[in-house]
């Protein structure tokens, strides 16, 4: 079975990256020699996953000028413009509903998720959980990764042994990679904010929120901080 399509999630603002967000979309700055995303991009054409979509909001027009149509990496790329077509950025599961006509393609009901803004080179977006995924009943699959300094809660605890996520300590941070299916954001109306974690909690509470630890290198590049520490290069943003 091929593997199912993948969203990117690009659209925010950026706002604890600024300045350097004024004029870059943070997905685009550059780490280790290349924009952020291509990281992504790069995995998922190795990965063997072909279809690609990115939303965007802010400074949206710049994805397009620089990625293209992802034929330089074997990949088609849509991109799903919250910012032109709704004003603004739709929050996570917004943004993932506005996309799920071209998501749901090819006859998969379920996908990748990974947010724009994480750096994790090892992450191989395996095709084989992809298809464990999809013969499974959970509505999503969640990669969780040890606790960082700025987050030392966590988002969910987990239940090795049968694969699930759960409400209990310890817990670790959610990784913002994962596997979703559709049903997971039915009814939500084209256009509307949502976050996602409301529906991740549902899941949860019915036992339908699957989930496994991540233990390579990640980082949420989510200060000039972390950007820097990662050797980025906040003043080359890409032209």
């Amino acid at each position: 079975m091929p593997q199912p399509a993948a969203l990117i999630l690009a659209a925010g603002r950026g706002e604890r990256m600024r300045p350097l967000t004024d004029a870059c979309p943070k997905p685009l700055l550059h780490v280790r020699g290349k924009p952020l995303i291509e990281w992504h991009l790069e995995a998922l054409a190795a990965a063997g996953v072909s279809q690609v979509v990115i939303n965007t909001a802010w400074l949206e027009e710049q994805f397009p000028a620089i990625l293209g149509n992802g034929s330089r990496w074997g990949l088609s790329i849509r991109y799903s413009t919250e910012g032109r077509d709704h004003g603004g950025a739709l929050e996570t599961a917004g943004g993932i509903a506005k996309a799920l006509p071209w998501l749901t393609q090819g006859g998969h009901d379920h996908f990748w998720v990974i947010s724009g803004d994480v750096f994790t080179p090892g992450f191989g977006f395996d095709a084989g959980a992809a298809l464990r995924f999809a013969q499974a009943r959970t509505l999503a699959h969640l990669w969780l990764v040890p606790n960082a300094p700025h987050h030392p809660v966590g988002d969910f605890g987990l239940d090795a042994a049968r694969g699930l996520a759960t409400a209990e300590p310890p817990r670790r941070t959610w990784a913002s990679i994962g596997l979703f299916r559709a049903a997971l954001f039915e009814g939500i109306p084209v256009g509307r904010p949502m976050k996602l974690r409301p529906l991740l909690d549902a899941a949860l509470g019915a036992g339908r929120l699957g989930a496994q630890a991540w233990d390579g290198e990640w980082t949420d590049v989510g200060t000039p901080e972390r950007l820097a520490a990662l050797g980025g290069e906040p003043s080359a943003a890409p032209s």
